[in-house]
């Protein structure tokens, strides 16, 4: 039976439609207007009641006066990044709140105590122009790195404003490239013309916030005359198409255009003389370096064209000349993870690739040489086995590269790796922050709810009593494929292990610790494994009798935030502590705030897809929370200026949570964008609010 074009609409929209008219109209959409007064009154009034609360703890003033001592300390490792030949630092402490840029040579940078030279003073720049500048980094044209663009976001937001510096002359350049406030992507061609993706006229941006359109500007030229290249489409998924522009050592340049279809899948395409064109890549693949005329590209499904051992998780190669007439046939492998193995970085250096991989959640550090006819050679770097293992700046002059090591009870090494040589040496050391001399860490791990093991880590006393006394902080990320790693962290060790407490870091599924099988494990409406795994954690902790609910708190942020509201919701049993910071929690409307129609492919379209929709109905934070429940009272914390997920989630939920006569703790911090603050006054704020909570609900009093 033929079915006209409306009634065809009706019928494919009705299980959506019966989906929405189940869910109960929102009480609380006022507090998605940011900025109206009645929202920001409603912020300073539960801001005041939580600083008076938590500020009049006995606690909170030393804990503060730490946090930012820490926060501030001189003697921190400055994180060098190679540019223009010197050594490049953006430093902050208590007399430059918003930061300096900061060069010095790299014998000097040697030296205990270097002689910078200021480049850039963002305290400085944002009092003379009367904005709350933020630093968002340097964009420079390869190789030499003579060019830049800076990034000055307002208050933290993702949104940025971009202007052209010259690192010789330490200056702005006068009439150079200047982009205004938005969420461009930005890649340099040459040193005249830039490939830019950003909105070139009021709604040129996809349903989450997210430019389309790539065109190409030179130098002189009005915004309004850049020349189009690409376009993709206003229902494009994902962070937006980006403009890359990959570049080795020995100069070849590859100029491309990623276009997401949703979070991880997408197109690549190669910009040639004739037009764009596609290459025919997986589409959950990316381009990530490129090494003497070799392509590298990271699998995160497999590859069944390129044969069996080109699997999900794998690195392999393609000839620059090729791939730039749109040929992928034939790609060389250069690593395939083990059953416990997955990929935790790369970068490139002049001659080289630099990889470092996971094997059971812990480092192993690789140097790979081109050796002729696609093949490649590697050498094992000499860096700690027992320490995690981060890779720092690299140069495309030099095969030096950048690394640190550190664990949770041993404090940051820096070390500069010689990739050619496989040599790597020791040259700045973070003193201990912290006494770690009482403490031990264990990897430990439970048994989540389909038989799975999950792993995680655990420092405590040695001299633990199992008698579940032991106040405990239990974090986890579970999302978009981020490994979380041991690392050495001077607040958690100051505020929490000196005081006695221990620390455990959940490696569960939906992060990229066993690579994309962990993380596919999770996505959609099968997320309930990823709640259970955590769950699982907390049980095995209160099983070994490490501690007990009453002692346990939990803690995470962003995506994190999102899996923190749901074990409030799902197992408010299970602790007496949940810290809630910048989070996701009203997972059907999603799609409307912030940028949350980026992250579908991460958690399902509840507008499509009425399996999707019936998960987050069940499970959502938001609509999940009872008024007939007894729960923990939590801290839940986000910033005005978070132009990613959005003070919205954490406002909403607070605002039911007092509908229903339940306890919380709230405070909004008025900038710092997706994070703790601006600054390290406001970062030392929120460390300390957070943490006089976490004493006051896992200590004795």
């Amino acid at each position: 039976m033929k079915i006209s074009g409306f009634a065809a609409i009706l019928a494919a929209s009705a299980p959506a439609l019966a989906l929405a008219q189940s869910t109960p109209a929102d009480p609380y959409l006022w507090l998605e207007d940011v900025a109206s007064p009645r929202a920001t009154a409603w912020v300073a009034a539960h801001n005041a009641t939580t600083e008076a609360a938590l500020t009049a703890d006995p606690r909170y003033a030393a804990i503060y006066a730490q946090a930012l001592a820490l926060a501030g300390a001189k003697d921190r490792i400055p994180a060098p990044q190679q540019l223009n030949g010197q050594i490049y630092n953006f430093w902050t402490d208590a007399q430059h709140l918003r930061g300096v840029l900061r060069k010095t040579t790299l014998d000097d940078y040697r030296l205990a105590d270097p002689h910078w030279t200021t480049v850039l003073d963002f305290d400085a720049l944002g009092k003379t122009e009367g904005k709350s500048w933020v630093y968002r980094g340097l964009n420079c044209l390869e190789p030499d790195q003579r060019l830049c663009l800076v990034g000055l976001s307002d208050g933290g937001e993702d949104a940025e404003e971009l202007r052209e510096f010259d690192l010789s002359t330490g200056q702005f350049v006068a009439n150079g490239f200047h982009l205004p406030r938005g969420k461009h992507r930005v890649a340099w061609e040459d040193a005249d013309h830039l490939l830019i993706a950003t909105e070139w006229s009021a709604g040129d941006l996809t349903s989450s916030g997210y430019p389309y359109i790539v065109k190409r500007l030179a130098r002189g030229q009005a915004l309004a005359q850049a020349v189009e290249v690409y376009r993709g489409t206003k229902d494009d998924g994902g962070y937006g198409v980006s403009p890359v522009v990959a570049v080795d050592g020995q100069g070849h340049r590859l100029e491309l255009v990623e276009r997401p279809l949703d979070t991880f899948h997408q197109e690549t395409w190669v910009i040639a003389p004739t037009g764009p064109k596609r290459l025919a890549l997986p589409l959950k693949s990316t381009i990530s370096a490129l090494v003497s005329g070799n392509v590298v590209v990271q699998l995160d499904e497999a590859w069944p064209a390129a044969g069996p051992a080109y699997g999900a998780g794998a690195l392999v190669s393609l000839p620059l000349a090729r791939v730039a007439t749109g040929d992928v046939k034939a790609p060389v492998l250069i690593w395939a993870p083990g059953p416990t193995e997955a990929l935790d970085g790369l970068a490139a250096t002049r001659d080289r690739l630099l990889v470092n991989t996971l094997d059971n959640v812990r480092s192993v550090a690789w140097s790979y040489a081109p050796a002729g006819e696609g093949r490649w050679t590697r050498t094992r770097l000499p860096l700690a086995p027992d320490l995690n293992i981060a890779l720092g700046s690299t140069s495309l002059t030099s095969d030096q590269a950048f690394a640190t090591a550190s664990g949770f009870l041993t404090p940051s090494t820096l070390m500069l790796l010689d990739a050619g040589q496989a040599r790597a040496e020791a040259i700045k050391a973070l003193p201990a922050k912290f006494d770690a001399s009482r403490d031990v860490v264990e990897q430990l791990s439970a048994v989540s709810s389909d038989g799975t093991r999950v792993p995680y880590f655990v420092v405590h006393r040695k001299d633990i009593a199992y008698d579940g006394t032991t106040p405990t902080l239990l974090y986890a990320y579970g999302g978009f494929g981020v490994s979380e790693t041991p690392g050495y962290s001077a607040a958690i060790g100051k505020l929490w292990l000196e005081q006695g407490g221990a620390y455990v870091l959940a490696n569960i599924r939906g992060g990229g610790e066993f690579g994309p099988k962990w993380h596919d494990a999770g996505l959609g409406a099968k997320r309930q494994i990823i709640y259970d795994d955590f769950a699982s954690v907390a049980r095995d902790l209160i099983a070994r009798k490490i501690t007990s609910a009453r002692r346990l708190g939990i803690e995470g942020g962003s995506n994190g935030g999102l899996l923190m509201g749901v074990q409030f919701t799902q197992h408010p049993e299970l602790w007496n502590a949940v810290v809630i910071q910048v989070p996701l929690l009203d997972m059907i409307r999603i799609a409307k705030i912030a940028a949350g129609a980026s992250w579908q492919g991460e958690y399902g379209d509840v507008n499509a897809d009425p399996a999707v929709m019936a998960f987050w109905q069940k499970t959502s934070p938001y609509q999940a929370l009872k008024p007939d429940t007894v729960y923990p009272e939590p801290f839940i914390f986000t910033t005005t200026k978070d132009d990613r997920v959005g003070p919205q989630h954490a406002r909403k939920f607070a605002a039911r949570m007092e509908e229903y006569h339940l306890p919380f703790y709230f405070y909004e911090n008025t900038e710092g964008g997706h994070g703790s603050g601006a600054d390290i006054k406001q970062s030392a704020k929120v460390t300390a609010l957070t943490m006089t909570y976490l004493r006051k609900k896992l200590f004795d009093q």
